[in-house]
């Protein structure tokens, strides 16, 4: 009887696989067969999953995208108005080892799309995703109360875009320096400074 295959668990495993290779060997060593070898399939057989280098990049880079958007939806956002947005901001701060290993990836990722056009439009999409989420923050904060009066509302939003962003970019260059402790109290400290004071 022919052996059945899970080809969405077979992508799965092969994205996964790109992980490893990505983060263990650099983006430049991230070949089809190098990969193929990570996964323990033949890279011949790496035709039935992913057409080209680009097609298994853009979804081993989705898989990214989709595993911040799954736990952000399962976060329990009922707690303290503050402590609901910091949680918020961790979410997609490298502060876990999974995080650290999407942030890790992610940036390799972003740097290649500069060169190939097919991965460029997922990278600014999750940029504009990220920004999304500072403004959602933003205007949260506003919509509450909580901010002080005189808040300009586009200006925080790209300071917190830009915050967010260069926290992740220090934690994965310099992880014994940043934390995950420091990272979360800078966010906090961060949004205190953002709302008026009691």
């Amino acid at each position: 009887m022919p052996k059945i295959v899970d080809h969405d668990k077979q992508r799965l495993l092969v994205a996964e696989a790109a992980w490893r290779v990505i983060r263990r060997d650099g983006m430049e060593q991230a070949s089809v067969r190098k990969i193929a070898e990570e996964a323990g399939i033949s890279p011949g057989s790496m035709r039935h999953y992913f057409s080209t280098q680009s097609e298994l990049l853009l979804y081993a880079m989705t898989l990214v995208s989709e595993r911040v958007h799954e736990r952000i939806k399962r976060l329990d956002l009922n707690g303290p108005p503050l402590e609901n947005a910091k949680r918020l901001l961790l979410e997609v701060l490298p502060t876990t080892e999974e995080n650290m290993a999407e942030m890790e990836v992610w940036y390799a990722f972003t740097a290649k799309s500069k060169t190939d056009p097919a991965l460029k439009s997922l990278a600014d999409q999750v940029y504009g995703e990220l920004r999304y989420t500072a403004s959602s923050v933003i205007q949260y904060l506003i919509k509450l109360g909580l901010a002080k009066p005189d808040m300009q509302e586009q200006l925080e939003t790209e300071r917190l875009y830009a915050l967010i962003d260069g926290l992740a970019v220090h934690a994965i260059l310099n992880p014994e320096q940043m934390e995950p402790q420091l990272l979360e109290d800078i966010v906090e400290l961060h949004l205190s400074s953002l709302c008026s004071k009691p």
